[in-house]
């Protein structure tokens, strides 16, 4: 077997727990309402080049998600109609592009989340470190502030790509939502959830129309080390959310 050949190579036992990962995933979205009809996307690679990547296929809602419904797609077939392959068109320009060209993004979660999504209309806004939770994200997010309209063109899911450069996990698309990325499902959601709840904390506190104690610069990093260097952090979380599901009887493994 060539390096090229192993680089793809998907190991079969490890696809089924990224199924079954990424179909909770979906599921405990739909359970935080941060999904929004069938129009979001959530995708994992699944081979070492990064090369082929689980997404939901077109038309699933995230509450309905199961580990077998989940498509397979691979990079170097962007070119081919999206439609063929029962994903959406959207989904296919700006996770198939991330794949392809940012090899960090092994797990890209892209969401219309309302309190993210919100603080994204608002003009010139750049993310808060008004909590601890926001503290997480000081210097890790982008600001894509040029909405052209749908994803639809390969030009602009190379762009949006362009935007991650190092130590971007998180961009902001104006008028639009949210993408993060992450090396793991576990990772990448975690930053979901805390995103969500910090963006919520920030609409309320601005809401007020007080003056906002916010937190200095030094002591963000600070925390910002501290949050990415938690044991487990992550992992835990996700532990307790399928630990959850499977207590509910809730089919997402099948």
């Amino acid at each position: 077997m060539t390096a090229v050949e192993e680089a793809r190579t998907i190991d079969l036992g490890e696809e089924r727990r990224l199924r079954e990962d990424l179909a909770a995933a979906f599921r405990w979205s739909a359970h935080l309402d941060l999904h929004e009809g069938v129009a979001n996307h959530f995708s994992v690679a699944v081979d070492p080049a990064g090369e082929r990547f689980l997404i939901n296929p077109r038309g699933m809602y995230f509450g309905r998600a199961r580990a077998s419904r989940l498509a397979m797609m691979d990079t170097g077939r962007l070119d081919e109609d999206p439609i063929a392959h029962d994903v959406d068109p959207t989904a296919w320009v700006l996770h198939g592009h991330l794949h392809a060209r940012v090899p960090r993004a092994r797990c890209v979660l892209h969401t219309h989340m309302p309190y993210a999504t919100a603080l994204a209309c608002l003009d010139g806004f750049e993310f808060l470190m008004l909590d601890q939770n926001a503290c997480r994200f000081h210097d890790r997010i982008a600001y894509d502030r040029d909405y052209a309209g749908l994803a639809l063109d390969p030009d602009e899911g190379q762009r949006v790509a362009s935007m991650f450069e190092p130590g971007r996990d998180i961009l902001f698309l104006g008028n639009h939502g949210v993408i993060v990325i992450g090396p793991s499902i576990a990772e990448a959601f975690d930053d979901l959830y805390y995103l969500e709840r910090a963006a919520k904390l920030q609409v309320l506190a601005l809401s007020t129309g007080r003056e906002l104690s916010l937190v200095d610069d030094a002591t963000a990093a600070l925390a910002r080390q501290q949050w990415m260097s938690y044991p487990q952090g992550s992992e835990l979380h996700f532990q307790a959310i399928r630990e959850a599901l499977d207590a509910a009887g809730d089919d997402y493994a099948s």
